[in-house]
């Protein structure tokens, strides 16, 4: 009989792990409510600062085109751009933003989260529309540069 416990075999989260994994998942979490609420959502951050707190960036989207859509590239850019300029009050910072999935054969969420560390941690959420709202698949490890704290 193994007198080891169990969890002997698992590393031990280090804190900047668990802020890596914090803020994505804060981040995931507030687009499914997106999603679910009002079928899409805009391209938004989610900060850890250096006091602990999590809080969101979002940015007003721009004049649409005559076709009616609005520019999500370019929202993203901003949104990167603005967490780059306060990156000094940051521990932390997640971007997601709402993708097309063409593998999947549906849209998704991604999300990557990166730390001032370094280390990055990224995911998607594929999802389809269902009669009652939205059904979201397994979250899924994607990868992803870092592009923040970088220079």
């Amino acid at each position: 009989m193994n007198d080891q416990p169990a969890t002997a075999d698992v590393p031990e989260e280090t804190d900047q792990d668990r802020e890596l994994r914090e803020t994505l998942g804060t981040a995931l979490g507030t687009a499914q409510e997106h999603i679910q609420q009002n079928g899409g959502f805009f391209p938004f951050g989610i900060t850890l600062s250096n006091d602990g707190e999590l809080r969101i960036v979002m940015i007003a989207p721009g004049e649409p085109d005559e076709n009616g859509d609005v520019d999500a590239g370019q929202m993203l850019t901003d949104v990167h751009d603005l967490l780059c300029q306060g990156r000094d009050d940051y521990r932390a910072v997640a971007v997601v933003s709402d993708v097309s999935l063409p593998d999947h054969g549906s849209d998704g969420i991604h999300g990557a989260a990166e730390h001032r560390n370094g280390e990055v941690l990224a995911a998607i959420i594929p999802y389809t529309p269902t009669a009652e709202g939205f059904a979201f698949s397994a979250m899924e490890p994607d990868t992803h540069e870092p592009s923040v704290w970088v220079d």
